[in-house]
């Protein structure tokens, strides 16, 4: 059984063209059903050489004439220019024609093809080359690009990988310099601001990575911003994203993490979270970033502290037993009211702890070292 696709396309500037696709089909199966990649991907390509062939050709007949005087351009050469899209390379007419008589200045010829193409790769390509490559291999993006569209069989791991370079490159010349003051205008200006959305919520945190070269460490921060809710139900908005950068090595950090929470639609009259290990270095950040902001220690960094606390309590059993298991005991009730949510109680046994410490201190090494941890 064979089945014959014919796509007809009909243009004011382009002939009546016709293309016949050609499928086979023995018996119907689901495999067979419909059309398959290989069929698809022929048929957009085909497609997108029309529509790109009809667009060229309006294109140069609306620039053939002159805008000042109206006469036509003269042609100097023909010539033709290979560009690559999102559903196979098209070679595009590239013509040169000469300057119009009118004008004494400028080069004597020109391509009008020119003025309006920038580079010779689509943006919508370059934006799926960009968006797969930083999350897999480049060559997992060539082979996940040739599966599933008709791109050229000339893209391979190293064209992904130049482009996503350039990408990034031409963002970075975009973003701007960082100013001392990231919001502009007073309290009363941010008051007036339309409602935000919902509270968001900024995980931040740091480690340190090993070098493969000669550098040593090096710290890389990262963290997930959130926002609770949006109050326009067909916003499109991400509500959450994630992030990471490195102090030592990007040049503007903190203006490239306000841009990605700016995207996600922060105001200045947004009431914002950030929850960090409370160190004074992500405290600066975060309230350069949002000055009117909460600042709160993540659970994590909290039992973490409260475990160095344990172990030096450990320390103190062995010197004085009953007053070491007293301190070990208060830790664990700390421990559970913090769990629970009872932060003011947690805070006065913690209090409590650091008066009794304080009276030892000077008579005992082991409750000293404890005091200075608490």
């Amino acid at each position: 059984m064979k089945f014959l696709v014919q796509v007809i396309c009909v243009s004011e500037a382009v002939e009546r063209r016709e293309q016949v696709f050609e499928m086979e089909r023995e018996h119907l199966t689901m495999e067979t059903l419909g059309l398959g990649l290989g069929e698809s991907k022929a048929l957009l390509r085909g497609v997108q050489e029309f529509v790109v062939a009809e667009q060229v050709a309006n294109d140069l007949e609306r620039r053939r004439s002159c805008p000042d005087c109206g006469k036509r351009h003269t042609s100097k050469a023909q010539g033709s220019i290979k560009v690559k899209t999102v559903f196979g390379r098209v070679e595009l007419p590239n013509p040169r024609w000469h300057r119009c008589s009118c004008q004494s200045t400028g080069p004597n010829t020109f391509r009008p093809v020119t003025r309006w193409l920038n580079g010779q790769t689509s943006p919508e390509l370059l934006y799926l080359e960009t968006k797969w490559a930083s999350l897999i291999p480049y060559a997992k993006v060539a082979e996940l690009l040739k599966d599933v569209l008709p791109v050229a069989d000339t893209l391979n791991q190293e064209t992904v990988r130049n482009h996503l370079h350039a990408v990034a490159n031409r963002i970075e010349r975009e973003l701007g310099e960082e100013p001392i003051r990231l919001f502009e205008g007073s309290d009363q200006d941010w008051e007036e601001q339309p409602l935000p959305d919902g509270p968001m919520t900024v995980g931040i945190d740091g480690g340190f990575v090993r070098a493969a070269h000669k550098e040593g460490w090096f710290e890389v921060i990262a963290g997930k911003s959130v926002v609770a809710f949006r109050r326009e139900e067909n916003d499109e908005t991400p509500s959450a994203k994630c992030f990471g950068f490195v102090q030592t090595y990007d040049e503007k950090p903190r203006r490239r993490l306000w841009e990605l929470l700016k995207s996600q639609g922060m105001q200045e009259n947004q009431q914002v979270t950030f929850l960090s290990d409370g160190g004074d270095s992500v405290r600066r950040l975060q309230e350069y970033l949002h000055p009117s902001s909460e600042h709160l220690i993540d659970r994590f960094h909290i039992t973490m502290r409260l475990t160095v606390l344990q172990q030096q309590a450990k320390g103190l059993q062995a010197e004085r037993p009953q007053f070491g298991q007293g301190v070990t005991k208060q830790l664990e009730s700390v421990k559970h009211l913090l769990w629970h949510g009872n932060t003011e109680e947690a805070l006065e046994r913690l209090g409590g702890l650091n008066i009794e410490l304080d009276l030892l201190h000077a008579f005992s090494p082991a409750a000293d070292k404890l005091g200075v941890f608490a």
